[in-house]
């Protein structure tokens, strides 16, 4: 008898089995059943009877000399379509005692149920063909009863300590190879590794493929692509689904990376048992950060990921919202509370906090919407759930996503400029950043402090000296744009005291101040020592 090959938990394949020396003798043929050669041998069954399928339970391997099948075509086509029905692995069929030929009859049954039908040339031992094979059989057994202790060992770890389910996703899918999909009850992808491979191929228009593959009541292949697909529960009942992509339509899944399924699925279902578990939101936030940093490997890798989350992207109009809080309440997370007053007002959205103090969300308008009343009813939506202080901003809109980072750039840096918010604007947009605005977020520019200093230091060292006011009457010129009647009045001095501190100005500085560029130096130079917060006499 030959060696053992190594036991590796996978049962031998038809294939496999037709290159053991034990068979090789017998000049082995393939007559039909071609494609079906990889299938799993669970055991070798060896049978002259003509109803076998009451011994069988299926993934056995059949070996007959012939010797009771009848001359009748019908009564070959029914032994055949036993064999099939009940799952048998494939038919070997010795030649010489019953037939010098295997029956056309047979062979054409066999094709037409793809039942793998195996000829042998010559005699070979049955029972030698039972031993080795089964020898294979029990390696791959014991070895699969050791590694489901191990990948039980690895998810319980992860269980124990918590794991992230994105992290419980990602073992699946390094356990088994293959990329992994962690979908909701509407199929929404929410998480998915993919080990490297681009999404637009893995996840487009995976809405309506997941809805043609059913959650069977085993893991086995489901589906026109063969998926292997694990349900996954919470409190109340089916969740969502833990989806194999093994890329291959396959009617035997391997074995190990059942057991991977099925653990994984397990340990996702107890961690939404464990607590409160936003991932949803979790998804959100992840794809935003990936749009808004480009990480992205291209336009359609981005369309297909944003598309199985539910996002529609073809066809709308797309907007980078951001908003800017001060919220510190406990609790459900903010985004999540955002995301669900946002689900009630009908609006298509990602929804997910970006940054501390930020909340992103990416907007799918269809092409004919106007954008204002939806962008007022976040802010609306916002100061109820946030306070007075929140700030939302929209970017310009864009038609493809590979625009919404710049979009979202541009959102953040209005979000960044607009302080404090007017209780009179739900919104806002890049156009209201104006030289105050943009001032004040480039106010720890080091060159811009320098440049206020230079130009109004002798004028703050005056006022710190002498008590004065010269920095205070030189705002309230700059902001009446001139006009000293108005500027007097601001400051609440006579217009003869008033114009008597413009005199001194002009002195100290060496400056004109009815120079239009003059006054504007100047009032930048005071807006850029407002926005920086420094300590000046009469601020």
């Amino acid at each position: 008898m030959p060696p053992r090959r190594p036991a590796t938990g996978h049962f031998p394949t038809i294939t496999e089995v037709l290159r053991l020396p034990v068979l090789a003798e017998g000049m082995p043929r393939v007559l039909a059943g071609e494609s079906q050669l990889d299938r799993a041998v669970r055991w070798v069954h060896v049978t002259e009877l003509l109803n076998p399928a009451a011994f069988l339970e299926g993934g056995e391997l059949v070996l007959t000399t012939g010797m009771p099948y009848p001359e009748d075509a019908s009564e070959l086509r029914g032994y055949v379509d036993q064999l099939a029905d009940v799952g048998a692995a494939g038919l070997i069929v010795e030649l010489g005692y019953r037939y010098g030929k295997v029956p056309d009859e047979l062979v054409a049954a066999c094709r037409a149920r793809e039942v793998p039908l195996v000829e042998l040339a010559r005699g070979v031992r049955f029972i030698d063909v039972t031993q080795t094979v089964h020898a294979l059989i029990l390696d791959a057994q014991g070895a699969l009863l050791r590694r489901g202790r191990d990948i039980q060992d690895i998810f319980t770890a992860l269980t124990l300590r918590g794991a992230d389910p994105e992290e419980l996703v990602h073992t699946t899918a390094e356990l088994t190879g293959a990329p992994v999909v962690l979908e909701d009850l509407t199929h929404r992808v929410l998480m998915c590794e993919l080990l490297g491979r681009p999404y637009e191929p893995v996840v487009s228009a995976w809405s309506r493929r997941s809805r043609a593959a059913p959650t069977p009541e085993k893991i086995t292949p489901s589906g026109p692509e063969g998926w292997l697909i694990a349900p996954v529960q919470d409190h109340q009942g089916p969740w969502g689904r833990l989806v194999l992509l093994e890329g291959r339509l396959n009617p035997e899944p391997d074995p190990e990376h059942v057991l991977v399924l099925e653990r994984a699925a397990v340990a996702l279902s107890m961690a939404r048992l464990a607590g409160p578990a936003w991932w949803e939101r979790r998804a959100h936030r992840s794809v935003l950060r990936d749009l808004y940093e480009r990480r992205f490997r291209s336009p359609a890798d981005a369309r297909a990921r944003a598309e199985a989350l539910g996002l529609p992207t073809l066809g709308h109009r797309l907007f980078a919202v951001v908003i800017r809080h001060t919220h510190t309440g406990t609790g459900e997370h903010l985004d999540e509370r955002i995301a669900k007053a946002m689900a009630q007002t009908g609006i298509r959205a990602l929804v997910g906090e970006t940054a501390p103090g930020r909340i992103g969300m990416l907007l799918a308008l269809a092409q004919a919407s106007a954008w204002q009343p939806v962008a007022e009813r976040i802010g609306r939506l916002c100061r109820e759930e946030l306070g007075p202080e929140a700030v939302v901003t929209v970017g310009p809109g864009v038609t493809d996503l590979s625009g919404i980072a710049r979009s979202w750039q541009e959102a953040e840096q209005t979000a960044e400029a607009i302080t404090p918010a007017s209780p009179d604007r739900w919104f806002y947009v890049p156009a209201d950043v104006q030289l105050p605005e943009l001032l004040g977020v480039l106010r720890e520019d080091i060159r811009l402090q320098r440049y206020a200093e230079r130009q109004l230091t002798r004028l703050i060292e005056h006022d710190d000296r002498n008590g004065g006011d010269l920095l205070p009457a030189l705002r309230a010129y700059l902001t009446a744009a001139g006009n000293k009647s108005v500027a007097a009045k601001q400051a609440g001095m006579s217009r003869q005291a008033f114009y008597q501190r413009l005199h001194t100005i002009e002195r100290l500085l060496g400056c004109d101040l009815e120079s239009g560029l003059q006054c504007t130096s100047l009032h930048v130079a005071v807006l850029v020592l407002d926005a920086s917060g420094a300590a000046a006499p009469g601020t």
